[in-house]
């Protein structure tokens, strides 16, 4: 009979526990959608200051603080899009050490008219106008309309419309593949997209300089 109650006893003290577990399991930093954290952007973004080197990215964050980054390996893997000027915005994906980076993005270099030949027949340029505060826009195509671009993670992504389709906006995600004083490459599984930029036109013997062209860069 004592053995009957001692083991009554335990049962219900392993049902209180295993109820009281349940009760006050909680995820950490859990603000409601726990998504929020696990999906968050870990890209640091800020402004490129004196102070950067060869191998160095000195860094003030949308924060506030000041970061002395080391680049190399993101060199040595060819992640370094862009260069580096100061009073550039950076985008900066950390790597898995302390203060580094595993990719680096000019996004000043990034503004800009970048067009190729037509793919239809060539004899036209067609491309995308990438502008301050996340603005894109369409160059000679009128079945494309784009809308904004943004950085994300180390990639690309760029919004658009196309014209007789459902009138939706459909977001297209890239990675860059190349960025360069006069050229910008990127892709998906799909595609991949070689953009020179535009250089300005003459007219009657004077040039005309296009919006948001850039005229220097640096490494």
């Amino acid at each position: 009979m004592k053995k009957l109650v001692v083991i009554a006893v335990v049962a219900c003290a392993v049902l209180m526990m295993g109820g009281c577990g349940n009760s006050t399991k909680q995820v950490p930093f859990d603000n409601g959608d726990s998504s929020e954290i696990v999906n968050a952007d870990p890209t640091i973004y800020g402004i490129c200051v004196e102070g950067t080197a060869m191998n160095i990215l000195q860094l003030v964050t949308d924060m506030g603080d000041t970061m002395s980054i080391d680049i190399s390996a993101a060199q040595e893997d060819g992640k370094v899009f862009g260069g580096m000027q100061v009073g550039d915005r950076m985008a900066v994906l950390p790597g898995t050490k302390k203060q580094t980076a595993s990719m680096v993005i000019d996004q000043a270099s990034l503004l800009g008219n970048w067009v190729m030949p037509n793919p239809l027949d060539g004899s036209d340029e067609v491309g995308i106008r990438i502008k301050e505060g996340g603005i894109a826009e369409s160059i000679e195509q009128s079945n494309i309309t784009y809308k904004t671009w943004r950085l994300s993670r180390g990639k690309l992504e760029i919004v658009l419309v196309r014209e007789g389709g459902s009138e939706e906006e459909e977001t297209y995600i890239y990675d860059l593949v190349k960025l360069g004083p006069d050229s910008l490459i990127y892709k998906d599984a799909e595609e991949t997209f070689e953009y020179s930029r535009q250089k300005p036109r003459e007219k009657y013997g004077t040039e005309i300089e296009l919006e948001d062209a850039q005229d220097e860069f640096f490494m």
